[in-house]
C-alpha cells in the first residue's frame, strides 16, 4: 500500500481515546499546542487557548485538567510550547507582549515577559524551532502594523525583568498580521498572514526589512491559517477567513515556473461531503511520511472533515464524527503516535487516535455554550463579510 493511502487509511480510522472533563467556565477551544518531548519520551502536556482570556493545561495521555494561567484584563492569543524545554508554554497578549509561563509552577506569575512597544495590540505570535527567537503580530493601530521580534534565551531561567525588542518590521503588512509561523527547521525562515491578504516570507538573518522579505504572495482575502508543506518544507499554505485556500511552491521563485500550486476560491464548493455539508475550515497539517498535505475543516454540529491536497484538486479523505456536538475551532497533530487533538465551541477537548476505543462512563452532553460567550468571540463566518466572487 502507498505511504499517501496508508496515511488516508489512518486519519479515517481514528477514533475518540479521551475526552476531557467539563469545565467549570465552559469557554470555546481555540488553539492547541502539544509540548515537544526529549529524545523518545512522550509529549507530557497539553496547552489549550480559550476564550474566557485563559491558557489550560493537561496531562497529555488522560486528558486530565492540570492548571490554567490567565492575564486578565489582557486577551490572550495562541499557544505555542518552547521546543528544548517542554514545560515552557508562550502566548501572545493584547497588552503588548508576549508571555511565558512555567507548567511545573502553579503561580500565575510567568517566568519571563516579552514587551512591546505602547500602542502594540498582538494578536498572533509564533517561536522558532531553535527557541531562540519569538515574533508576535499587532493590530493596526492607526496606519501602523507591527513584526516584533525578541531575543528568547534564557527563558528557563528564574524570572527576570521584561525583555525588549530587538527590532521590527513595518513596511511588508498594511493590515491586521492575523498568522505568524516559524520554519519548522529552518530557525531563519518565517512567514506571515494578514487581513490585507497578503502571506509573507522572511529570511530575519538579513541586515533590514527589504532584505528579509524573500517573497509576498496575495491570497486575495482575509488570511486565517497558514503553514509550511512539502519535502523539506518549501512550500506555503493559508486558509482565508472566507473559506478560500491557497498553496504555493517558494522552490520556484528564482526559476520560470509559476510559484501557485493551486487556489480555491471556496473549499466548501471544491470538497462533495456525502449527505453532509462542509460549513468552514480550521486548518491545515503536513504528513511528513507521506509527504502529503491535509486540511481540516468540518460543520456547525461537531463533525471533523480530513481533506487531501493536490495539484490537481481537493478530495474528502474521511470524516470524524461523535466527538463534538458544536463548531471545531483548534486542533493539534501528533506525528509520534498518529493522534488528533481536537478543541471546539463545545468546550470539549478530544483526543483521537487510531481504533480507539473510549472507556467512559459518561454520557455525552450538550455543551453548546450560551450566547454571552459568543458575543464576546469571533465566530466563523461572520468576523468577516463573505468575499465570494
Amino acid at each position: 500500500m502507498a505511504a499517501v493511502e496508508k496515511v488516508e487509511e489512518q486519519l479515517a480510522s481514528l477514533r475518540i481515546a479521551k475526552r476531557s472533563a467539563p469545565s467549570e467556565e465552559p469557554a470555546y477551544l481555540l488553539d492547541i499546542d502539544l509540548s515537544r518531548p526529549a529524545q523518545s519520551e512522550n509529549s507530557r502536556f497539553v496547552a489549550v487557548s480559550c476564550s474566557n482570556k485563559s491558557i489550560r493545561v493537561y496531562n497529555r495521555e488522560t486528558l486530565h485538567f492540570l492548571r490554567e494561567y490567565s492575564s486578565h484584563p489582557g486577551i490572550l492569543s495562541g499557544v505555542r510550547f518552547a521546543r528544548a524545554c517542554d514545560s515552557a508554554v508562550f502566548s501572545a497578549c493584547s497588552d503588548g507582549t508576549v508571555k511565558c509561563w512555567d507548567v511545573r509552577s502553579a503561580t500565575q506569575k510567568p517566568v519571563q515577559v516579552f514587551s512591546g512597544y505602547p500602542s502594540n495590540v498582538f494578536i498572533s505570535f509564533d517561536i522558532n524551532c531553535s527557541d531562540l527567537i519569538v515574533c508576535a503580530g499587532t493590530e493596526k493601530v492607526e496606519q501602523d502594523t507591527f513584526l516584533v521580534f525578541w531575543d528568547a534565551r534564557g527563558i528557563t531561567d528564574c524570572a527576570s525583568s521584561a525583555k525588549e525588542p530587538l527590532g521590527v518590521y513595518s513596511e511588508s503588512h498594511n493590515d491586521d498580521i492575523t498568522k505568524i509561523c516559524f520554519h519548522p527547521v529552518e530557525p531563519n525562515l518565517v512567514v506571515s498572514g494578514s487581513t490585507d491578504g497578503l502571506v509573507n516570507v522572511f529570511d530575519i538573518n538579513k541586515d533590514n526589512e527589504d532584505d528579509a522579505l524573500i517573497s509576498t504572495c496575495n491570497s486575495d482575502s482575509s488570511v486565517s491559517f497558514i503553514g509550511w508543506s512539502g519535502r523539506d518544507y518549501k512550500q506555503v499554505y493559508c486558509l482565508t477567513h472566507d473559506e478560500g485556500f491557497c498553496w504555493w511552491d517558494t522552490a520556484q521563485l528564482d526559476t520560470e515556473e509559476p510559484i501557485t500550486l493551486l487556489r480555491v476560491l471556496d473549499v466548501r464548493d471544491a470538497v462533495c461531503a456525502e449527505n453532509q455539508s462542509l460549513h468552514y475550515m480550521v486548518g491545515g497539517l503536513y504528513h511528513e511520511k507521506a509527504e502529503k498535505l491535509f486540511l481540516i475543516g468540518g460543520t456547525s454540529t461537531g463533525n471533523i472533515h480530513l481533506i487531501s491536497c493536490g495539484t490537481d484538486g481537493l478530495s474528502l479523505v474521511g470524516t470524524l464524527s461523535g466527538g463534538h456536538c458544536a463548531t471545531v475551532r483548534s486542533f493539534c497533530w501528533n506525528l509520534a503516535d498518529e493522534s488528533l487533538l481536537t478543541g471546539g465551541e463545545d468546550a470539549q477537548l478530544l483526543l483521537w487516535k487510531p481504533r480507539a476505543v473510549e472507556r467512559s462512563l459518561t454520557k455525552k452532553a450538550s455543551l453548546k455554550i450560551a450566547s454571552s460567550v459568543q458575543k464576546r468571540v469571533r465566530v466563523h463566518n461572520s468576523s468577516l463579510k463573505s468575499r465570494k466572487k
